[in-house]
C-alpha cells in the first residue's frame, strides 16, 4: 500500500473508545470474594451497602465536657463533674446544672448538647467554670452524618485504594465481591533482544540490546493487579509470531506484546494477527507510541483472547501502556477507561516545535511549582521516565512557552489507573 493510500491515523481519543468498546465485549465475568485486608487494588463486583448509620450515635470529637448549653452561659456559673464517659462507654442520663467529663470519639449522654473543649474549662473546687458560652450542637458529630444506613458507599466498578477500604471497614464489610485478576501473556519480539544475565554487559554482540521492555511491561502488569504469565522472546519469524500468539491465548483474557508492530519486513505481528485473529486498529496519531495495534486471536474451541501490540522502543511502549493498556484492564475489570483528570499546571520550559500529533512530554515539578522538561524527548531514552514524575499532554501543533498553563497527567494516577 502507497503511503499516500493509508488511512488516517487515529486520534488518541477515538482509539480509546474502540479499546474500550471491545475490551466491554470481553469483560471478565467471574468474581471472587477476598477479606477486605487483601482487596487492595482489586475492582469491586457488587456494591458495598451499609448496614448501619456512621457513626452509629451522636458522638464527641473533643476531649472536653459534655453539657447542655444553657447551663454555661455565665462565667460565673460552677457546674459539677457528675461522671466520666470514655470512648466505647455509655454515659448515664446527663442531670440539669451537671457537666460529664468526655474524651473523644465517645458517646453524648442523654440530656447534653454540647461539648467544650478542655482548653476553654477552668477546673475548680467542686466541678468546672466554662470560660467561653457554648452553642448547642458545638463539637458534636451528629449519628449518621458521614453514612446513612441503606446508603451505597462504594459502588461496583470502583478500584479500591486505601481509604476505601477503610471505608468498607467503617460499616462492617470483612469481605468484599471483586472481579476475577485479569489473566495476561506477555512476551517480546526481536532477535536483538538479549536478557540481562544472559550475558555479560562486556559481552554483548553487536546489535544486541538488553530486553527492557519485559521488565517494565511485567512491572506494569504487577502493578495493576494481574496475573502474568511470561511466554519471554520470539524470534522474528512469522511461524514462531503465529504459534506464540495460539499458545498464549489458551487460558488469557489479554495478550500484551512489545515490538514487532511497524511496517517492516521484519515486523511480523500484523500478519500473524490477521491469520490467528482479527486487527481493530493500527497506528494512533501521539507521539511516542505511534505504531500501537489492537485486536483478538481466536482460541482453539471458540472464544478469542484480547491483543495489544506495543512499540519496542521503552518510552513508546511505557506510555502506551499507561494510556492505553491501563483503559483495557480497567474495562474488563468493569471499571472506567477514561484517562486520570489533567491537572493545569504552568509550563517552565519552551518547546517551539511541535509535532503535528498529540504528544506526551516527560516532565517533572520544579522546586518552584513549574513543571521541567526532559532535555531528551526520544522514544529511546528509557531515563526520561524514571527522571519524570508526569507527563504533559499537549494537543497536535501546539507550541509552549515558558509561563503557559498545559495539562499535566502525574504518572503516579497513570500507573494506579
Amino acid at each position: 500500500m502507497s503511503e499516500t493510500a493509508r488511512p488516517p491515523l487515529l486520534s488518541l481519543d477515538e482509539a480509546l473508545a474502540r479499546l474500550a468498546a471491545g475490551a466491554a465485549a470481553a469483560r471478565i465475568a467471574e468474581t471472587e470474594t477476598v477479606s477486605t485486608f487483601d482487596a487492595l487494588g482489586r475492582v469491586l463486583a457488587a456494591d458495598v451497602v451499609s448496614a448501619i448509620d456512621v457513626p452509629p450515635a451522636d458522638n464527641t470529637s473533643m476531649d472536653g465536657y459534655a453539657l447542655r448549653a444553657a447551663d454555661a452561659q455565665s462565667a460565673d456559673v460552677v457546674l459539677p463533674v457528675a461522671q466520666r464517659i470514655a470512648a466505647g462507654h455509655v454515659g448515664q442520663p446527663l442531670e440539669p446544672g451537671t457537666a460529664a467529663r468526655i474524651f473523644t470519639g465517645a458517646q453524648i449522654p442523654p440530656g447534653a448538647d454540647a461539648v467544650v473543649m478542655q482548653e476553654l474549662v477552668d477546673v475548680v473546687d467542686g466541678g468546672i467554670r466554662v470560660r467561653e458560652a457554648p452553642k448547642p450542637g458545638q463539637w458534636i458529630r451528629r449519628r449518621g452524618e458521614d453514612v446513612q444506613a441503606g446508603r451505597t458507599v462504594l459502588a461496583a466498578g470502583t478500584r479500591l485504594t486505601p481509604q476505601a477500604l477503610g471505608l468498607a471497614a467503617t460499616v462492617g464489610a470483612a469481605t468484599l465481591t471483586v472481579v476475577r485478576r485479569p489473566r495476561v501473556a506477555l512476551f517480546s519480539t526481536g532477535d536483538e533482544l538479549i536478557m540481562p544475565g544472559a550475558v555479560a554487559p562486556q559481552d554483548l554482540p553487536p546489535g544486541a540490546i538488553y530486553n527492557s521492555n519485559r521488565y517494565t511491561l511485567r512491572g506494569l502488569l504487577q502493578a495493576a493487579g494481574c496475573e502474568v504469565t511470561d511466554l519471554g522472546i520470539v524470534p522474528d519469524r512469522l511461524d514462531a509470531t503465529r504459534t506464540a500468539l495460539r499458545e498464549a491465548a489458551a487460558g488469557h483474557d489479554l495478550i500484551l506484546t512489545s515490538g514487532g508492530v511497524s511496517v517492516g519486513e521484519e515486523d511480523h505481528i500484523r500478519p500473524a494477527l490477521q491469520a490467528e485473529g482479527r486487527v481493530e486498529l493500527w497506528q494512533v496519531a501521539i507521539k511516542p507510541g505511534k505504531p500501537l495495534a489492537f485486536g483478538a486471536v481466536r482460541r482453539d474451541g471458540g472464544g478469542e483472547a484480547l491483543f495489544v501490540g506495543l512499540p519496542g522502543n521503552p518510552v513508546s511502549s511505557f506510555v502506551t501502556f499507561v494510556l492505553a493498556v491501563r483503559a483495557v484492564l480497567n474495562v474488563l475489570q468493569g471499571a472506567e477507561a477514561a484517562l486520570p483528570r489533567a491537572l493545569p499546571m504552568t509550563a517552565g520550559f519552551d518547546w517551539p516545535k511541535p509535532d503535528k500529533r498529540r504528544e506526551f512530554l516527560r516532565v517533572r515539578v520544579g522546586a518552584d511549582g513549574a513543571l521541567e522538561l526532559f532535555a531528551n524527548q526520544s522514544s529511546g531514552v528509557l531515563t526520561s521516565v524514571v527522571w519524570a514524575d508526569g507527563l504533559v499532554d499537549n494537543p497536535p501543533g501546539q507550541a509552549i512557552r515558558a509561563g503557559d498553563r498545559v495539562r499535566y497527567l502525574p504518572l503516579s494516577t497513570l500507573i494506579a489507573g
